[in-house]
């Protein structure tokens, strides 16, 4: 059970805050709904009580969590198919697992891939996403403005990364001294969804 004013992580939507419980009459069913709010997009969802196991929500990594998943993106290994709806999806069987490293797994071969030769409408979409789920978890357990999780993150990211056949070398040490500064802040936004374990 969770309670009002709760933070926790949808795997699809990244981290937002239970903003309130509703009771509602669905097929002649009384059921409890959480209404979830995710500060980055606005976007609000009524998310059943009794099924949010099975939705895959779950409480904020932690502070120390987060710092060492982040810290450990560089080394984060990046199987690529060539096929691309193979490729798209294990990227979505990765982010629906709810796991922030397989989240990070899935922003940085994605953003490597479009550094070095593009990405299709579809996985653009999908990098989109990823990064939202990714970026808002970070801002909102280190206290952090959205804008400046994302300049930690793409600098961590792209570390080594190939573009047009340059290497770039965006050095461990800066990322990881822009962070302490960079720990300040949050981030901001309206409609209304109901998700069930068949939401995705």
């Amino acid at each position: 059970m969770y309670r009002v004013g709760q933070s926790v992580v949808h795997p699809m939507h990244g981290a937002g805050v239970i903003e309130g419980e509703t009771n509602e009459i669905l097929e002649g069913t009384a059921r409890t709904y959480y209404v979830f709010r995710s500060p980055v997009s606005g976007l609000t969802l009524k998310l059943p009580a009794d099924n949010c196991t099975a939705i895959g929500i779950r409480a904020p990594e932690t502070p120390e969590r987060v710092r060492e998943i982040v810290a450990g993106i560089p080394s984060l290994t990046v199987e690529e198919d060539r096929n691309w709806s193979r490729r798209y999806r294990e990227n979505m069987k990765r982010l629906k697992s709810g796991d922030l490293t397989e989240v990070a797994r899935v922003v940085k071969g994605l953003m490597h891939r479009d550094a070095r030769r593009g990405l299709s409408t579809g996985e653009r979409k999908m990098l989109r996403g990823a990064k939202q789920i990714l970026l808002s978890e970070v801002a909102l357990v280190q206290e952090m403005a959205y804008d400046a999780a994302e300049r930690w993150i793409d600098a961590v990211v792209m570390t080594g990364a190939r573009t047009d056949g340059e290497t770039v070398w965006q050095a461990d040490e800066e990322a990881g001294r822009q962070a302490p500064a960079l720990l300040r802040g949050t981030g901001g936004g309206g409609g209304l969804l109901i998700a069930d374990g068949r939401h995705g």
